[in-house]
């Protein structure tokens, strides 16, 4: 009998292990030519990433038990019961696009931004389930997206936040990598790009403050509050950040995953004030406080970086945390609205400007 389970417990380890070598979902690691780079970093020690502030990414065993117990245990709304209102958009309208600057939110912290004749792809998770594997994650609240990868015409430019899950998908760089003309993203995501036999000459990596141009376009990568890892052994090894994207008529603000600290007020002072930001606001809990941000921190965020408009993102795609499905955007609309902040809050689809002055913000999740 004892035998029978040590058996069955080397053989789980075993699969456990090969999946994990050989599952392409993991990425890659950094070469020693990127190492030496990274070490350049005033953000690399030791080997990994680090916050500006000195912050515990580590939950006790206690939280990490209530945490576990909070996904396997039924608990009402954290789901809809039905797919979201969506907008669909077809490949010509984007094609022929040449208007003022708009974007299309797919739900989470995915969008389609047309600028300057531009069309760019932000943190591209266009997948069903944000897990390496299907039965490792909940699905996506909506069956259908605005539109298919296979429908996407070429896309110029795509910018990545970090390495989650939920925000860069396997499935989807593989299906997108053709038909885009350039990557950009934080130190050492490329690697995992390069694993997935992304065109090397098609990826840039920034650290935090550094700019860099596309074509009429200014892309800076600012600082966020965060982590980042696809396995078990992989934690900050690759940086996180937030976007500035900067046209000559447009300044938009994109948050990728934060908690929230004082580099917002840096990053405002520096490149604010901002037309249209797209602030994180979603999948927070008290047993992660300086990770994600609660309703009520988006709405400071917004007003520390100089946003005229506020669209709170990073809900309305996924269960990842155990919040009401519509907890981030009532919290985050009642706050807002006694500050006085303009928000933005577009059914998924939905064609937005970045200074439409005549946006009506709208209750559809009711």
């Amino acid at each position: 009998m004892v035998l029978s389970i040590v058996i069955i417990i080397a053989a789980i380890a075993l699969i456990a292990v090969l999946f994990i070598q050989f599952n392409p979902q993991f990425g890659g690691k950094a070469s020693g030519e990127a190492l030496a780079e990274y070490k350049k970093s005033q953000n690399y020690k030791d080997g990994t990433f680090k916050n500006t502030n000195d912050i515990k990414l580590d939950m006790s065993f206690k939280d990490m038990s209530k945490a576990l117990m909070g996904f396997f245990k039924s608990q009402p709304n954290t789901k809809p019961d039905h797919d979201l209102p969506l907008a669909k958009i077809d490949s010509l309208n984007i094609v022929n696009y040449k208007g003022d600057t708009r974007l299309v939110w797919f739900g989470h912290s995915t969008f389609l931004l047309q600028t300057e004749g531009k069309t760019i792809l932000i943190d591209p998770m266009l997948g069903n389930v944000p897990a390496p594997h299907p039965m490792l994650g909940g699905k996506r609240f909506n069956k259908e997206l605005p539109i298919t990868i296979e429908q996407l015409p070429k896309i110029d430019a795509v910018l990545i936040s970090h390495d989650h899950y939920d925000h860069l998908d396997y499935e989807s760089i593989k299906a997108l990598k053709n038909k885009v003309g350039h990557f950009y993203m934080p130190l050492g995501v490329g690697a995992h790009l390069l694993e997935w036999k992304v065109d090397k000459n098609k990826i840039t990596e920034l650290d935090w403050w550094q700019e860099t141009t596309f074509n009429d376009l200014k892309f800076v990568c600012t600082p966020a509050q965060h982590f980042s890892g696809r396995g078990l052994t992989d934690r900050a090894k690759t940086l996180w950040s937030s976007w500035v994207i900067q046209s000559k008529n447009d300044n938009i603000f994109f948050s990728g995953d934060s908690g929230y600290a004082n580099h917002f007020k840096k990053i405002g002072e520096k490149y604010g004030p901002f037309d249209f930001a797209m602030i994180e606001c979603g999948q927070y809990n008290e047993m992660w406080p300086e990770i994600h941000m609660f309703p009520e921190e988006t709405v400071k965020a917004g007003i520390d970086v100089k946003a005229k408009k506020v669209m709170p993102i990073h809900w309305g795609a996924f269960k990842l945390a155990m919040h009401t499905w519509t907890d981030p955007i009532e919290r985050f609309t009642a706050t807002a609205k006694t500050k006085n902040l303009t928000v933005v809050t577009p059914k998924i689809g939905e064609e937005i400007y970045a200074k439409d002055s005549t946006y009506t913000a709208k209750i559809w999740w009711k």
